[in-house]
């Protein structure tokens, strides 16, 4: 007689029918086994699974199961051990907190490439893996002791103490270190330790963006493929290749892959012997997703830590209000121990000195203040670097017609197209919609269309005008280059340009946000903010909270090198030079501005202080999405949370899709989770309704940081 599995498929969020299934096998099979099974007129990967899919079936009333009528798994990929028991929990609990199908997180949380693999295809990739990961001569094993004498620096005071208190105590840790503190050689060092003390253990390193992996990939290889072999590191980002992703996945999951380095989605790698989380820049909004299942990886770092028994490292000069306010002392209900690093590696490099121009007492329309132009050039014409930051891509954000009035908008998204001067086009950068510049205004037909605001394209055209005189002090023309998602679309494009710049070849570097966290650049005595301003009158609660983070991890790109001599400068070019945000940045001093706007959010109810979820509704018309929340509303049974009124977003168009969305708010995060949960089958309810026709998806969003 056959043995009855219970698999765990991809099925649709909105799908009347649960994640886990039932097949037939001629033998049980351990849970976390990956199978092949058919479901519908598809062939599909699927994982044995412990219980039911409880987020699904809460709506959903399946019928008496008859063996007869069960259809048979197809194959068992064998060459892959069973998923295990740490990481069901993790992708079960993730589900439930985040309101998604169970099928739908875990098989998103697998390599795309192997989601369509037979099993004699993985049977094939791991004997070609497994001879690629065995360990050459003379590389540490199980019975040697690993030798790293001579491949690390020495450490500062400040350093050993962080790694004393993390070997003394559980965690988790908030490691509050400066720019240029050293927080990567922690990072380093507690790996090492970690390696050392079982010849088994594994590490997780999670970086915020793809472009910041190469670099930290670089300095884990340097140290620790020496001792461990090349296999022991490996990358894991949506920037690899399909095979790619597969080999490193499969390199964690088999224990071979010593480190992983990845960004949010290696939270869901599968590491049998992980002993260390570290989640650099964990203030940073990329570690919460966007689409699909909205998780944060960052705090699913911490509740990975837990099941695994592992030791959880969060680092950043600009920590999450969140953070900082879980990093409370313990006496106050703090559960994280904050670790402090004020000072920056080597006692002849202070902060750079922060300055601020008021744009009032420039001339109208001065791209760049006369002192700011002035002290760009002193630094050139000694052979520094400077770093000009703008978080705004293209030429300009619009052109405009001054005789009828006439703005580039674009026709599919409630947004305008943006001014690219190099190839003349006008681009949406939220559908991708690109079309050529006009001749002349299409409503009006006047020849003598303007531009509003300021890109990084205008930037480097206007500095490379202004300082087309000057030499290098070697006597060669001063060079500009331009860092952004327009420069570096070629693959490849974004390691060279980075290289040129370590390298001492480029003068001035101007970008948005991609070049202002992360990197080394050692010769760079001078950042300037161009236009920060826009942030601080935002909508968005957490706007100030981004603009304080993305300055001052700005200004600690300068004065990371003793020897280029003279104080390293910050300029602030602004209209509200007295803002209380612009003096905490002056005065380098975070805990007053956390402080600040942390007073604020409890008297706003506003999160840590409070619990939120957002519903967000897509349709093809405005009048269906707000129908579908209108209906959800009035179907929520609850007095314990507060369901604010339905409203467009603030992109209430994108690719002619209509959006709009709901906030929930609740002062107990259990109790929102419940109502969240039992509101589910009332949601699928209101999808059908008439009114609601031509609505397409619905998600919920918990714990948005876009609201």
């Amino acid at each position: 007689m056959k043995a009855i599995l219970d698999v765990l498929v991809q099925t649709p969020a909105h799908a009347e029918m649960g994640s886990v299934l039932s097949y037939r096998w001629h033998t049980s099979l351990p849970n976390g086994s990956l199978v092949r099974v058919p479901l519908g007129k598809r062939e599909v990967l699927g994982i044995v699974w412990a219980g039911t899919d409880a987020t699904a079936d809460m709506r959903i009333t399946k019928p008496p199961l008859d063996p007869d009528k069960l259809r048979d798994v197809i194959g068992v990929l064998a060459g892959i051990a069973p998923l295990g028991a740490t990481w069901q929990a993790l992708v079960t609990f993730s589900a439930q907190y985040y309101q998604r199908s169970l099928g739908e997180v875990a098989l998103a949380a697998l390599p795309p490439q192997l989601r369509e693999m037979s099993p004699i295809q993985v049977e094939r990739r791991m004997v070609r893996l497994d001879k690629a990961t065995q360990r050459p001569t003379g590389v540490h094993n199980k019975t040697s002791s690993p030798n790293f004498e001579g491949s690390t620096p020495s450490l500062t005071p400040e350093q050993s103490q962080v790694l004393d208190a993390m070997r003394n105590h559980a965690g988790p840790f908030l490691l509050f270190g400066a720019t240029g503190s050293g927080k990567t050689e922690v990072y380093l060092q507690s790996v090492q330790q970690v390696l050392v003390a079982d010849p088994l253990a594994q590490a997780l390193v999670m970086v915020p963006e793809i472009n910041l992996t190469p670099q930290l990939e670089e300095r884990f290889r340097a140290r620790f493929c020496s001792t461990f072999g090349d296999a022991a590191v490996v990358s894991l980002h949506s920037g690899m290749t399909n095979p790619q992703r597969l080999n490193s996945w499969l390199a964690a999951h088999s224990g071979a892959a010593r480190i992983v380095l990845g960004t949010r989605m290696a939270i869901f790698a599968s590491m049998p012997h992980l002993r260390l989380i570290v989640v650099d820049e964990e203030h940073d909004p990329s570690y919460k997703s966007g689409d699909g299942a909205r998780y944060s990886a960052r705090d699913l770092s911490v509740y990975r830590g837990k099941l695994e028994n592992a030791k959880v490292l969060m680092g950043s000069a600009t920590p999450s209000l969140e953070s900082w306010y879980h990093s409370r002392p313990a006496l106050e209900g703090g559960r994280y121990m904050r670790l402090h690093m004020p000072s920056r590696v080597g006692t002849n490099r202070p902060m750079p000195l922060v300055r601020r121009v008021d744009m009032n007492h420039q001339a109208r329309g001065a791209v760049f203040s006369t002192q700011l132009l002035e002290a760009i050039k002193v630094r050139v014409l000694r052979g520094e670097q400077c770093m000009l930051f703008l978080n705004r891509r293209g030429y300009a954000p619009v052109l405009h017609c001054d005789a009828c009035g006439w703005k580039s908008a674009c026709t599919h998204c409630s947004a305008f197209r943006v001014f690219h001067k190099l190839d003349r086009t006008l681009r949406c950068h939220h559908c991708g919609y690109t079309d050529r510049v006009p001749r002349a205004c299409p409503d009006c037909g006047n020849l003598d269309i303007g531009s509003q605001g300021r890109g990084t394209e205008q930037i480097e055209e206007h500095i490379t005008e202004l300082l087309g005189h000057l030499a290098r002090p070697n006597g060669e023309p001063i060079r500009v280059m331009r860092i952004d998602a327009d420069s570096t679309r070629l693959k490849g494009s974004l390691q060279t340009q980075l290289a040129a710049v370590h390298a001492g070849e480029i003068d001035v570097l101007v970008g948005t946000q991609m070049i202002a966290k992360g990197h080394d650049f050692r010769r760079v005595t001078l950042v300037a903010a161009i236009n920060p301003d826009g942030a601080l009158f935002s909508a968005d609660y957490r706007a100030q909270e981004r603009l304080f983070s993305l300055l001052l991890q700005a200004a600690g790109r300068a004065g990371r090198d003793a020897a280029m001599g003279e104080q390293s400068e910050v300029w602030i070019q602004t209209f509200q030079p007295a803002h209380p945000i612009y003096a905490a940045i002056k005065a380098y001093d975070y805990p007053a501005f956390a402080h600040m706007q942390l007073k604020e959010r409890e008297q706003g109810g506003m999160p840590p202080f409070s619990f939120q979820a957002l519903v967000r509704a897509e349709a093809r018309t405005q009048e269906a999405a707000l129908a579908f929340l209108a209906a959800a509303s009035a179907a929520a049974q609850t007095d314990s949370v507060f369901i604010y009124s339905a409203v467009p977003m603030s992109m209430q168009r994108v690719a002619n899709v209509e959006r709009t969305q709901m906030l929930i708010e609740c002062s107990n995060r259990a109790v929102l989770q419940k109502f969240l949960s039992n509101w589910q089958a009332a949601l699928h309810r209101c999808r059908s309704l008439p009114e609601c026709k031509g609505l397409i998806r619905w998600a919920i969003d918990v714990d948005p940081i876009l609201v």
